[in-house]
Protein backbone atom coordinates (compact mmCIF):
# COMPACT_ATOMS: atom_id res chain seq x y z
CA UNK A 1 0.00 0.00 0.00
CA UNK A 2 1.58 3.27 -1.16
CA UNK A 3 -1.29 5.56 -0.23
CA UNK A 4 -0.37 5.52 3.45
CA UNK A 5 2.87 6.53 5.18
CA UNK A 6 3.19 5.09 8.70
CA UNK A 7 4.76 7.21 11.46
CA UNK A 8 5.96 5.46 14.63
CA UNK A 9 7.30 7.64 17.49
CA UNK A 10 9.67 5.62 19.63
CA UNK A 11 11.29 6.12 23.02
CA UNK A 12 13.00 3.21 24.79
CA UNK A 13 10.59 0.66 23.32
CA UNK A 14 12.97 -2.28 23.69
CA UNK A 15 12.53 -5.10 21.21
CA UNK A 16 8.87 -4.24 20.59
CA UNK A 17 9.42 -1.55 17.98
CA UNK A 18 11.09 -3.89 15.48
CA UNK A 19 8.06 -6.18 15.46
CA UNK A 20 5.77 -3.16 15.02
CA UNK A 21 7.84 -1.84 12.11
CA UNK A 22 7.97 -5.27 10.49
CA UNK A 23 4.22 -5.60 10.82
CA UNK A 24 3.67 -2.19 9.25
CA UNK A 25 6.02 -3.03 6.37
CA UNK A 26 3.87 -6.03 5.55
CA UNK A 27 1.02 -3.61 4.89
CA UNK A 28 2.56 -0.37 3.59
CA UNK A 29 5.64 0.54 1.58
CA UNK A 30 6.87 3.47 3.67
CA UNK A 31 7.47 3.50 7.41
CA UNK A 32 9.07 6.30 9.42
CA UNK A 33 10.39 5.69 12.94
CA UNK A 34 11.18 8.75 15.03
CA UNK A 35 13.75 7.96 17.68
CA UNK A 36 12.85 10.35 20.50
CA UNK A 37 16.24 10.26 22.23
CA UNK A 38 16.13 6.55 23.14
CA UNK A 39 18.91 5.23 25.37
CA UNK A 40 18.09 1.50 25.33
CA UNK A 41 19.48 0.65 21.87
CA UNK A 42 16.00 -0.18 20.58
CA UNK A 43 16.78 1.48 17.25
CA UNK A 44 19.75 -0.73 16.33
CA UNK A 45 17.65 -3.71 15.08
CA UNK A 46 15.72 -1.36 12.81
CA UNK A 47 18.82 -0.61 10.75
CA UNK A 48 18.30 -3.92 8.96
CA UNK A 49 14.79 -2.91 7.87
CA UNK A 50 13.77 -0.63 4.97
CA UNK A 51 12.47 2.09 7.28
CA UNK A 52 13.39 5.75 7.44
CA UNK A 53 14.86 6.74 10.80
CA UNK A 54 14.70 10.24 12.25
CA UNK A 55 16.74 10.84 15.41
CA UNK A 56 16.39 13.31 18.28
CA UNK A 57 19.55 13.71 20.34
CA UNK A 58 17.51 14.01 23.53
CA UNK A 59 14.01 12.98 24.56
CA UNK A 60 11.64 15.77 23.53
CA UNK A 61 8.25 14.10 24.01
CA UNK A 62 5.82 12.08 21.93
CA UNK A 63 4.10 15.16 20.53
CA UNK A 64 7.32 16.55 19.08
CA UNK A 65 8.14 13.15 17.60
CA UNK A 66 4.69 12.92 16.02
CA UNK A 67 4.95 16.35 14.42
CA UNK A 68 8.42 15.59 13.10
CA UNK A 69 7.17 12.32 11.64
CA UNK A 70 4.10 13.90 10.05
CA UNK A 71 6.27 16.60 8.52
CA UNK A 72 8.57 13.96 7.03
CA UNK A 73 5.63 11.89 5.78
CA UNK A 74 4.29 14.88 3.88
CA UNK A 75 7.51 14.92 1.87
CA UNK A 76 6.03 11.98 -0.06
CA UNK A 77 3.87 13.95 -2.46
CA UNK A 78 2.02 10.88 -3.71
CA UNK A 79 0.76 9.83 -0.27
CA UNK A 80 -2.80 11.03 0.55
CA UNK A 81 -2.76 9.76 4.15
CA UNK A 82 -0.53 9.48 7.22
CA UNK A 83 -1.01 6.76 9.82
CA UNK A 84 0.18 7.22 13.41
CA UNK A 85 0.80 4.20 15.61
CA UNK A 86 2.64 3.49 18.84
CA UNK A 87 5.87 1.53 19.16
CA UNK A 88 4.83 -0.67 22.09
CA UNK A 89 2.91 -3.33 20.16
CA UNK A 90 -0.56 -2.37 21.37
CA UNK A 91 -1.73 -1.49 17.85
CA UNK A 92 -2.20 -4.18 15.22
CA UNK A 93 -0.56 -3.12 11.91
CA UNK A 94 -3.00 -5.38 10.05
CA UNK A 95 -5.70 -2.84 10.91
CA UNK A 96 -4.02 -0.02 8.98
CA UNK A 97 -6.16 -0.73 5.87
CA UNK A 98 -9.25 -0.64 8.09
CA UNK A 99 -8.45 2.89 9.27
CA UNK A 100 -7.65 4.00 5.73
CA UNK A 101 -10.90 2.50 4.46
CA UNK A 102 -12.80 4.49 7.11
CA UNK A 103 -10.97 7.64 6.03
CA UNK A 104 -12.11 7.10 2.46
CA UNK A 105 -15.65 5.84 3.02
CA UNK A 106 -16.48 8.51 5.59
CA UNK A 107 -14.64 11.22 3.63
CA UNK A 108 -12.93 11.95 6.93
CA UNK A 109 -9.84 13.96 7.80
CA UNK A 110 -9.03 12.21 11.08
CA UNK A 111 -9.88 8.63 12.01
CA UNK A 112 -9.20 7.58 15.61
CA UNK A 113 -9.07 3.95 16.65
CA UNK A 114 -11.61 3.09 19.33
CA UNK A 115 -10.68 0.42 21.86
CA UNK A 116 -13.04 -1.66 24.01
CA UNK A 117 -13.20 -0.28 27.55
CA UNK A 118 -15.44 -2.71 29.35
CA UNK A 119 -15.78 -6.43 30.11
CA UNK A 120 -12.29 -6.54 31.56
CA UNK A 121 -10.59 -5.53 28.32
CA UNK A 122 -8.37 -3.02 30.13
CA UNK A 123 -7.56 -2.25 33.81
CA UNK A 124 -10.25 -0.23 35.57
CA UNK A 125 -7.96 2.80 36.04
CA UNK A 126 -7.44 3.11 32.29
CA UNK A 127 -11.13 2.57 31.63
CA UNK A 128 -12.15 5.27 34.10
CA UNK A 129 -9.47 7.65 32.82
CA UNK A 130 -10.67 7.34 29.25
CA UNK A 131 -14.32 7.79 30.25
CA UNK A 132 -13.50 10.93 32.23
CA UNK A 133 -11.50 12.40 29.35
CA UNK A 134 -14.28 11.57 26.90
CA UNK A 135 -16.81 13.27 29.19
CA UNK A 136 -14.69 16.41 29.57
CA UNK A 137 -14.17 16.51 25.80
CA UNK A 138 -17.91 16.21 25.25
CA UNK A 139 -18.61 19.14 27.59
CA UNK A 140 -15.91 21.47 26.23
CA UNK A 141 -16.17 20.60 22.54
CA UNK A 142 -19.79 19.38 22.34
CA UNK A 143 -18.59 16.23 20.66
CA UNK A 144 -18.63 12.78 22.22
CA UNK A 145 -15.86 10.42 21.16
CA UNK A 146 -15.57 6.83 22.42
CA UNK A 147 -11.76 6.93 22.72
CA UNK A 148 -9.89 10.23 22.86
CA UNK A 149 -6.50 8.87 23.90
CA UNK A 150 -5.82 6.19 21.30
CA UNK A 151 -2.64 6.87 19.34
CA UNK A 152 -3.66 4.69 16.38
CA UNK A 153 -4.88 7.31 13.91
CA UNK A 154 -5.24 8.01 10.20
CA UNK A 155 -4.86 11.58 8.93
CA UNK A 156 -5.80 12.95 5.55
CA UNK A 157 -3.06 14.90 3.83
CA UNK A 158 -5.01 18.14 4.18
CA UNK A 159 -5.47 17.63 7.90
CA UNK A 160 -1.84 16.59 8.38
CA UNK A 161 -0.70 19.82 6.72
CA UNK A 162 -2.97 21.81 9.02
CA UNK A 163 -1.65 19.97 12.08
CA UNK A 164 1.94 20.84 11.16
CA UNK A 165 0.99 24.48 10.74
CA UNK A 166 -1.04 24.96 13.92
CA UNK A 167 -0.69 22.17 16.52
CA UNK A 168 1.92 22.47 19.27
CA UNK A 169 4.50 19.89 20.27
CA UNK A 170 4.69 18.35 23.72
CA UNK A 171 4.11 14.94 25.25
CA UNK A 172 0.76 13.15 25.05
CA UNK A 173 -1.24 16.37 25.10
CA UNK A 174 -0.39 16.97 21.44
CA UNK A 175 -2.75 14.13 20.48
CA UNK A 176 -5.58 15.86 22.35
CA UNK A 177 -4.81 19.15 20.64
CA UNK A 178 -5.18 17.37 17.28
CA UNK A 179 -8.74 16.46 18.24
CA UNK A 180 -9.55 20.01 19.34
CA UNK A 181 -8.01 21.37 16.15
CA UNK A 182 -10.02 19.01 13.97
CA UNK A 183 -13.32 19.93 15.64
CA UNK A 184 -12.75 23.68 15.82
CA UNK A 185 -11.50 23.94 12.24
CA UNK A 186 -14.36 21.92 10.80
CA UNK A 187 -12.42 18.84 9.73
CA UNK A 188 -14.39 15.60 9.64
CA UNK A 189 -13.46 13.36 12.59
CA UNK A 190 -14.69 9.78 12.99
CA UNK A 191 -13.89 6.79 15.20
CA UNK A 192 -13.60 3.16 14.15
CA UNK A 193 -13.32 0.07 16.37
CA UNK A 194 -9.90 -1.54 16.66
CA UNK A 195 -8.54 -4.54 18.53
CA UNK A 196 -7.87 -3.93 22.21
CA UNK A 197 -4.32 -5.09 22.84
CA UNK A 198 -3.42 -4.16 26.38
CA UNK A 199 -0.52 -5.41 28.44
CA UNK A 200 -0.90 -4.63 32.15
CA UNK A 201 2.19 -2.95 33.54
CA UNK A 202 3.58 -2.33 30.06
CA UNK A 203 7.12 -1.19 30.80
CA UNK A 204 7.55 0.38 27.38
CA UNK A 205 4.73 2.84 28.09
CA UNK A 206 6.04 6.18 29.32
CA UNK A 207 2.66 7.71 30.11
CA UNK A 208 2.75 9.28 33.58
CA UNK A 209 -0.79 8.93 34.85
CA UNK A 210 -0.96 12.05 37.00
CA UNK A 211 1.35 14.57 35.31
CA UNK A 212 0.50 13.59 31.73
CA UNK A 213 -3.22 13.49 32.47
CA UNK A 214 -2.96 17.01 33.89
CA UNK A 215 -1.10 18.15 30.78
CA UNK A 216 -3.80 16.63 28.56
CA UNK A 217 -6.62 18.36 30.44
CA UNK A 218 -4.73 21.66 30.51
CA UNK A 219 -4.08 21.54 26.76
CA UNK A 220 -7.70 20.56 26.12
CA UNK A 221 -9.04 23.45 28.19
CA UNK A 222 -6.60 26.09 26.94
CA UNK A 223 -6.91 25.10 23.30
CA UNK A 224 -10.69 24.83 23.46
CA UNK A 225 -10.98 28.28 25.05
CA UNK A 226 -8.52 29.80 22.61
CA UNK A 227 -10.33 28.37 19.59
CA UNK A 228 -13.66 29.59 20.99
CA UNK A 229 -12.41 33.17 21.31
CA UNK A 230 -11.00 33.09 17.78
Amino acid sequence: MRDVVVVIPCYNAGDRVKAVAEGALRVVDRVLVINDGSTDDCITPLRTLPVRLIHFDVNRGKGHALLSGIRAALEYADAPAVCLMDADGQHDPQEIPKLYSALQKEKADLVIGSREFHRGAVPWRSSIGNRVTAAVTAVLLRRRLPDTQCGFRMLSRQFAESVIAEVSGGRYETEMEMIVHAIRKGFRLVSTPIATIYEPGNRSSHFRKISDSCRIYARLLCTALRRSRS
